[in-house]
């Protein structure tokens, strides 16, 4: 069931979206537009490639859109040490959002203590700086028992957000994933959803789960129709929008 219409402001909708610019071969003014397109609808974030975050920070100064970027992306299996680095580096050329990939190898081998101190050595360098940390589990290849421990895991060692996938996976968010992240963390946890949310019922329905953050590309098409249905015109573009690729 999806949240009303009624029951949100265009503020509600909007500051959930991180719009997405990750993939591969975007070029430089891709970037800069995808850029000023956050900015003109006012979203929560962008979360652009590491090698980007410089222009996008120059590009959104002074709005209240934020920069967020990738750590150990997408495969998680960096070395923590070069996740601590790279992780330093976006936060010193103007990141405040990190969006980091756990050691999925490790999970699955039920090294927890190895996962849990890979993302604090994250979250400490991120909360020394006052940014963020979202924590990507990568569902798709993931159990559900080793999904709990990644909840588990991700809240002992301090992170803000648990996060679905990297869009980069065979599959992205799904409801019962949503559901049982939800169900697996603190109120103070925040769940973000990954992955195949391109209508605005799709994302009013993941927010009705409780995610409080969505991965998107289209997120002209997703606001332009809330802002045609609160104004009470028929919905625009109401099938899937075109995708420049989620994550």
């Amino acid at each position: 069931m999806s949240l009303s219409i009624d029951q949100l402001s265009y503020g509600d909708v909007a500051k959930t979206i991180d719009h997405s610019l990750l993939r591969p071969e975007l070029d430089d003014a891709f970037v800069l537009d995808g850029c000023r397109l956050a900015a003109r609808y006012d979203v929560a974030s962008v979360c652009v490639r590491p090698a980007d975050v410089v222009r996008a920070a120059e590009i959104l100064a002074g709005t209240d859109v934020a920069v967020g970027t990738t750590i150990g992306f997408p495969h998680g299996n960096h070395l923590t040490e070069t996740k601590v680095f790279e992780a330093r580096r976006a936060l010193t050329d103007g990141a405040t959002e990190l969006d980091m990939v756990i050691q999925i190898g490790a999970l699955k081998s039920g090294r927890d203590s190895a996962v849990r101190a890979d993302i604090a050595a994250v979250v400490e360098v991120a909360h020394h700086a006052g940014a963020i940390v979202k924590v990507i589990f990568e569902n798709a290849y993931l159990t559900d028992d080793e999904k709990v421990r990644a909840c588990h895991l991700t809240e002992q060692a301090g992170g803000d957000f648990v996060k679905t996938s990297t869009g980069f996976a065979p599959s992205g968010a799904t409801h019962d994933d949503l559901r049982l992240m939800r169900a697996n963390t603190s109120p103070q946890v925040g769940v973000k959803a990954a992955g195949g949310v391109r209508t605005l019922d799709a994302l009013l329905e993941v927010m009705a789960l409780g995610v409080t953050r969505v991965g998107a590309t289209a997120t002209a098409t997703m606001l332009d129709d809330f802002k045609a249905r609160k104004a009470g015109l028929a919905p625009a573009n109401a099938g899937a929008g075109p995708s420049e690729g989620s994550y």
